[in-house]
């Protein structure tokens, strides 16, 4: 499952070939990937993506017009650059953003069909999609301490716990517990 690192990595990438450009069409293979309804899907096609960012384990590409679209690609999903126009044959692509200079195509392997793509036409909305977690690189030790002892639990359930740290999921928590040599079945205090 994409974490943190590889969401950041994504947004890397991306920047160079979305930033200041058009959207200028958006296909669905699958509907259901959709998740939300208002605004239209439509709407941000034209729009110029002004920024990039990463809200917990998801991508937020935002628009002209405070329109957001947020990818959430759970366990199986992955982005791919591809040529202008790419096809959207085959049973793993679920969708295409075109731009000037390519297209963006998520795809998903397996057959659950877990990622979501919303569409939210605000700043505020965009907030409420955020699950709350400390930024584990903007945090101090006393707020880290704080999010991780906030509940008695597990250390592996704290660290993936997106109301307590955001971006961390199962295969980061065992690295980070892992280098900190401490099992991940011991208490929080």
């Amino acid at each position: 499952m994409p974490e943190l690192p590889d969401i950041a990595a994504y947004i890397t990438a991306l920047e160079k070939r979305v930033l200041a450009q058009p959207i200028q069409r958006v296909r669905l293979a699958n509907v259901f990937l959709l998740r939300t309804v208002e605004p239209p899907l439509a709407s941000v096609e034209g729009r110029k993506v002004r920024e990039l960012r990463r809200i917990g384990k998801r991508i937020a590409i935002g628009v002209e017009g405070d329109l957001w679209l947020v990818l959430h690609l759970m366990i199986a999903g992955r982005l791919h650059w591809r040529a202008i126009g790419a096809k959207l044959g085959g049973r793993q692509n679920l969708a295409a953003f075109d731009f000037p200079h390519g297209s963006l195509v998520l795809t998903e392997a397996g057959a659950k069909r877990r990622a979501s793509l919303h569409v939210v036409g605000s700043e505020a909305d965009l907030r409420t999609i955020d699950p709350g977690g400390i930024e584990i690189f903007c945090s101090d030790l006393n707020a880290f301490r704080a999010a991780l002892t906030k509940e008695n639990r597990t250390l592996k359930r704290a660290l993936t716990d997106p109301r307590l740290v955001s971006g961390i999921g199962n295969a980061y928590s065992d690295e980070i517990l892992h280098a900190a040599r401490m099992s991940p079945v011991s208490l929080t205090p």
